[in-house]
């Protein structure tokens, strides 16, 4: 299928950027081109249309995935192409690719077939400087504060207390944890760091979540980056950083505009990670294709325990917005999966599991009811999919009232896709006012929090605090923090924490390991399990399959 991919995308003519800017009804003067095929969009656009009534936004979130994915990017980009084919004006909202996973086992995040984004060379490497203008401020910091140290630390700056790592764009694994300062004097003062992968950094999740420059600058004011000799909280502000640091990222805040494979306009910008972080495009993409299109789609990182959730509880209720209806992707091989069949054999037609892993599904379509908004099962339909596994699939929704609907986007792009266009633009439709409706309060005691997340959308029995976790939610509380949303990080192959747990576990309880603040994005990281920062390659790198050649021509990149 990459292969199909890589073919489709060279084969493909792209329009100049003015042309779609033109479309979508921007104004010279909003757009600011980089090379013939990608721009940057003044926020000043957000100004002029702040009257014009805002479009309908369509969420895409997933089932628990199978470790090869379920294609939420290929759904999204083949309902944003099916949308000018039913004669409604639409865009599409993602998030940017991190080089790290281009290189290391996930490759390009362009989405696949007939429904991609373009040029993915561009995407997918130095996407008009965003990873590197965040790499550098987070950098920054970094420097600032060692300095600080260095230079006397009138601030009392406890040394073995320094929350701030450093940042780099690319999977490696033996920078997780290393010692600084070494070498004598002039280099500084000793002590323990590591690196963290640009998109974990606390910068990329402040620009997901900002409405202004001056909403940015302050937030990263209130970074915390260390604790002092008195356990009280060292921010950013007090370093004097935040105006350097929004000086890197003057042009890293402004949305990139690009095309799909049948010129549906594209915003990429931001790319949070999914676990330690909310797992969606900007706020600003959003509310900038919302004011420009009648329809706009939209992704969440993971399965809708995760990306859906955390896109309810924290990018709405921060933002305001919120959406008019939402796609679960599924998939008969994820089905399968959850239904106990192994990789080797989830090709082969297998109804009998199919029916057993359903019950994943059915929590996501639950848990999305939850939260009042109409929800359609997007099946992404692949070659080896027998029509009797399609079949059993569209029964079982029908049996529990859930709107469903098979897409060929892969093979057919957004003709492939019109069906479940139909059927996502009528639920919108129908949907009405949004009605808003959280998993909790923030006046909720935070632990209260956490128990109503575990137990209402993964189904836990109840949650259990390690110490470590028990002395940081106290200490944040204290300290006024408390009435924060909270982030929930954990396993995305399981609803559960256990990532070998299959289906819609019961019986179990959720483990609390860690809870970490992040003030200027503004919510409680909550850590089940260990996340990892800084991924590692595997044995077999998707970067020893990319490529060159001598006219400037890259290959490989899917």
């Amino acid at each position: 299928m990459r292969e199909q991919s890589i073919e489709i995308a060279q084969r493909s003519t792209l329009k100049p950027i003015h042309e779609i800017t033109s479309a979508l009804g921007l104004e010279e003067d909003e757009v600011e081109p980089w090379g013939r095929h990608s721009a940057k969009i003044s926020l000043q656009v957000l100004k002029r249309l702040e009257d014009r009534p805002q479009g309908r936004l369509i969420l895409v979130t997933a089932m628990t995935p199978t470790r090869f994915g379920e294609g939420k990017t290929l759904t999204t980009v083949g309902l944003g192409q099916a949308l000018p084919r039913i004669g409604k004006k639409g865009a599409i909202t993602l998030r940017e690719p991190s080089v790290g996973p281009v290189f290391g086992v996930k490759g390009g995040g362009c989405g696949g077939g007939h429904a991609q984004v373009a040029p993915q060379e561009k995407i997918n490497l130095h996407f008009n400087g965003d990873l590197h203008a965040i790499t550098t401020a987070h950098n920054l910091m970094a420097a600032l504060l060692d300095n600080h140290i260095y230079r006397g630390n009138e601030l009392g700056i406890d040394v073995r207390q320094v929350l701030w790592p450093r940042a780099m764009d690319m999977n490696e694994r033996a920078l997780r944890q290393i010692v600084i300062g070494l070498g004598g004097l002039i280099n500084g003062i000793p002590r323990e760091s590591g690196f963290i992968m640009t998109s974990a950094s606390e910068i990329m999740a402040i620009l997901g979540l900002t409405s202004s420059r001056a909403d940015f600058k302050r937030r990263l004011g209130e970074i915390v980056v260390a604790l002092d000799g008195d356990q009280r909280l060292i921010k950013a502000a007090q370093l004097n950083a935040q105006g350097s640091m929004a000086a890197v990222l003057n042009d890293a805040v402004e949305p990139n505009l690009v095309q799909t494979l049948e010129h549906t306009p594209a915003f990429i910008h931001a790319g949070p990670f999914a676990n330690i972080a909310h797992g969606t495009c900007s706020v600003l993409s959003n509310r900038m294709a919302l004011r420009l299109a009648d329809y706009v789609v939209t992704e969440a990182g993971f399965a809708a325990d995760l990306g859906a959730e955390k896109f309810f509880n924290l990018v709405c209720r921060s933002s305001g917005l919120w959406p008019s209806a939402v796609v679960i992707v599924a998939t008969c091989q994820a089905l399968k999966h959850h239904g106990g069949i192994e990789a080797s054999h989830i090709q082969q037609e297998n109804t009998e599991a199919l029916r057993k892993g359903f019950v994943n599904l059915q929590a996501h379509i639950r848990n999305i009811r939850k939260f009042g908004v109409p929800a359609v099962v997007g099946i992404n339909r692949f070659p080896f999919d027998s029509d009797a596994e399609i079949a059993t699939v569209e029964e079982l929704c029908q049996e529990i009232g859930a709107s469903c609907q098979p897409h060929e986007a892969f093979m057919k792009g957004g003709e492939g896709a019109e069906a479940l266009a139909r059927k996502a633009v009528e639920a919108a439709d129908a949907a009405g006012a949004p009605q808003p409706r959280f998993t909790y309060e923030l006046s909720d005691d935070p632990k209260e929090k956490i128990r109503k997340v575990a137990t209402e959308i993964y189904g836990a029995d109840g949650v259990v605090f390690d110490p470590a976790a028990e002395k940081s939610l106290k200490a944040f509380w204290e300290a006024g923090y408390g009435e924060l949303p909270v982030c929930m990080a954990k396993t995305q192959s399981s609803i559960s924490d256990n990532p070998a747990a299959l289906g819609a576990p019961r019986g179990w309880k959720l483990r609390v390991n860690e809870v970490r603040l992040s003030a200027g994005a503004g919510f409680l990281v909550v850590v089940c399990g260990n996340m990892m920062l800084l991924p590692g390659l595997p044995k077999a790198p998707s970067a020893m399959r990319i490529d060159v050649d001598g006219a400037g021509k890259i290959s490989g990149l899917f």
